[in-house]
């Protein structure tokens, strides 16, 4: 038995609620549960109100294995505790006292919680220790309106939490919104292998001198290339030549440095996904669209977006992946795999974070407009797809993510809507 299996049995009355009488044969009418305090100190429960032998109780409740356990947590030395109206108990060992020397009033749950609800949470927690996740043999009987339910509370916890790194950078840019994107779509186009590189680079640039540098797709090539460090050596074609040229008066304009960007990594990496190539893209969209920000707040249309973003690099790169050596001709543009990457990763929890600044709340907008790009393929979603888990768009694909990282890794499953499904034999 483990306390918060008792703090659920609690919360959601699941157990015998008539005839309930105290370890002392007090009859106890349950009228509220109280407020579940999910902090690490302080009673269980805030504001029950129950009524003990006719008398009206309204005060807070704890919750316990063993009733001793009370003092192995030391709460006789706490006046949190003080305010104790009821303990809730799998077991009764010993008496729990009031400073006025009265007894506290005592649950025993196991007295009225059922067999079937105990074999069930055994099938979850016990018997499913080598499964890939707990419920993965009762999954497929979960129902599919619980399941679709489930999907867009998931997405949206996993959307808060990207939400709070945004939060982070605005405070850090005085909510300068169209900075923020910058830095987030920088750390984007470098993927995992060089995301923190180009957030590095992003945050060694001033927003100001990337807007003042958007005149020419070459002032920004130089920019970001010079930044990174790839014009630090000589060129024999005239391309390298003037890009070091122009970030040459940059970084004595602007009094550029280096100082904490990263190294930055070419393997592991595809040509189409080389830092030199991604840079180059980043270079062109910033060219091509002033006040980025404000467009993309505006669109709320996935083919919009598409139109938006599918920008190609300047012609050097057409025949290039690296400065140095020359390759087949090759138009390099944004594909939408990637773009649908930008959504997912930075466009959707930017205007999602947008809209709820100024008090709006899209989150029908937000479901659409997710729904309508291609799921992610990764082992999560690949293992929810062969225990029959409808995963049909990017919304099923970052539930599955949040629902495997954060609630079946962690055990969590009875704060988990599909566990509670299967705990109560719905």
């Amino acid at each position: 038995m483990k306390e918060d299996l008792l703090q659920y049995f609690w919360k959601y009355k699941k157990f015998e609620l008539s005839n309930l009488k105290t370890t002392r044969k007090e009859d106890l009418l349950l009228q509220q549960v109280g407020l579940h305090n999910t902090d690490h100190s302080g009673p269980d429960f805030f504001n029950a109100r129950l009524i003990i032998n006719g008398q009206k109780w309204a005060g807070n409740v704890e919750i316990h294995v063993k009733s001793s356990d009370w003092y192995v947590h030391n709460h006789e030395n706490d006046p949190a505790y003080d305010n104790v109206i009821l303990h809730v108990v799998w077991e009764d060992d010993i008496e729990i006292f009031r400073k006025d020397n009265t007894v506290i009033p005592t649950l025993q749950l196991k007295d009225y919680v059922s067999h079937e609800i105990l074999v069930r949470y055994k099938k979850l927690f016990t018997e499913s220790n080598k499964q890939w996740i707990g419920c993965e043999k009762e999954l497929p009987n979960v129902s599919e309106f619980v399941l679709s339910n489930w999907q867009e509370r998931l997405y949206l916890e996993r959307l808060e939490h990207k939400t709070g790194y945004i939060i982070e950078l605005l405070n850090q840019s005085a909510n300068d919104w169209e900075a923020v994107l910058f830095r987030l779509l920088a750390k984007n186009f470098g993927l995992k292998v060089n995301g923190e590189t180009f957030l590095s680079l992003a945050n060694s640039i001033d927003f100001s001198i990337l807007r003042k540098c958007s005149v020419t797709c070459k002032e920004l090539e130089a920019l970001f290339f010079g930044q990174a460090g790839f014009l630090d050596h000589n060129f024999e074609h005239e391309y390298g030549k003037s890009l070091k040229r122009e970030y040459t008066f940059l970084k004595s304009k602007f009094q550029l440095n280096t100082q904490g960007v990263l190294p930055i990594q070419f393997f592991r990496l595809r040509p189409s996904n080389f830092p030199t190539i991604r840079l180059a893209q980043l270079a062109m969209l910033y060219f091509k669209n002033n006040q980025l920000f404000s467009k993309i707040i505006r669109i709320n249309n996935v083919e919009d977006f598409y139109a938006l973003l599918s920008v190609e690099t300047s012609s050097f790169w057409e025949n290039h992946y690296t400065f140095q050596k020359e390759s087949k001709t090759r138009r390099k543009k944004i594909t939408k795999p990637f773009i649908d990457l930008l959504l997912i990763n930075t466009i959707i929890p930017i205007k999602f974070l947008y809209a709820r600044s100024i008090g709006r709340y899209p989150d029908e907008e937000i479901f659409r407009l997710i729904a309508q790009l291609s799921k992610e393929k990764n082992s999560i979603v690949d293992k929810f797809e062969g225990l029959k888990v409808p995963v049909e768009n990017a919304l099923h694909s970052q539930a599955m993510i949040q629902l495997k990282n954060q609630y079946c890794d962690q055990k969590a499953c009875l704060k988990c809507a599909i566990g509670n499904y299967l705990l109560n034999g719905d």
